[in-house]
């Protein structure tokens, strides 16, 4: 079910792509173009384009809406980890193993333990 509704999206999406691609632009976006003058009035007329780009993108953004349920319906509390390895590791556990040769304590010195000066060539 989850493999249709995302090849049916997929297909919307570059659907979509290229049906905004090849309308024709009219100049008001990004501020460049002409003026506000003329014999247009505020809203132009809908064309077959735009009827097609609007029904593109609903269901564009239903079959977006229907991915993301599908998604959360079928989410474990695994993390990917788990899924991947099938097995338990420390980093699943909660505990991260400290890098190599950073065994101890890692805070800053303090004025109290602070390592000594190096020597100064005289």
């Amino acid at each position: 079910m989850g493999n249709v509704v995302l090849v049916i999206h997929l297909i919307l999406a570059l659907s979509l792509i290229g049906i905004v691609l090849v309308q024709r632009s009219e100049g008001g976006g990004l501020g460049i173009g002409g003026g506000g003058g003329g014999a247009r009035s505020g809203r132009p007329a809908s064309t077959p384009m735009a009827k097609m780009t609007w029904i593109l993108a609903i269901g564009f953004v239903i079959t977006s809406i229907s991915l993301t349920i599908l998604a959360a319906r079928n989410a474990n509390s695994d993390s990917v980890l788990q899924r991947l390895g099938g097995g338990t590791s420390e980093a699943s556990q909660g505990q991260v193993p400290a890098p190599a040769g950073l065994e101890g304590n890692l805070l800053p010195p303090t004025p109290e333990n602070a390592p000594a000066a190096p020597p100064t060539a005289e």
